[in-house]
């Protein structure tokens, strides 16, 4: 099974900074991607920022400059550097995470239990 614990959410004012961390479980599938969506109530859940297995980074070009998104790889963890934090960045951050049963070819998707950002103005 694979299980996905978020971390870091919380309160901060405009300009401020938040890291969130992920730790992920996964026996018997292999990592393909890790990263993070948001949603803010009544929209749609949306990519934030997605690192593949390769070390490739892609972000929403809302967060571009501002957060960054890293992996310790021992340890099955990403993270989300968020800097320069907006009131529009106030959303549930899920972790989300690609994976493939070994032996398989097909892919899967995760997501963790959601960690509240807020950001005042």
């Amino acid at each position: 099974q694979v299980q996905l614990v978020e971390s870091g959410g919380g309160l901060v004012q405009t300009g401020g900074s938040l890291k969130l961390s992920c730790a992920a479980s996964r026996s018997g599938f292999t990592l393909e991607s890790l990263g993070w969506d948001r949603q803010v109530p009544g929209n749609q859940r949306e990519l934030v920022a997605r690192l593949s297995g390769d070390g490739n980074a892609n972000y929403a070009d809302s967060v571009i400059g501002r957060f960054f998104i890293s992996r310790d790889y021992a340890k099955d963890t990403v993270y989300l550097h968020m800097h320069n934090l907006k009131p529009d960045d106030t959303a549930v951050y899920y972790c989300h995470a690609e994976v493939r049963r070994y032996g398989r070819t097909n892919r899967q998707n995760y997501w963790g239990q959601g960690t509240q950002v807020t950001v005042s103005s």
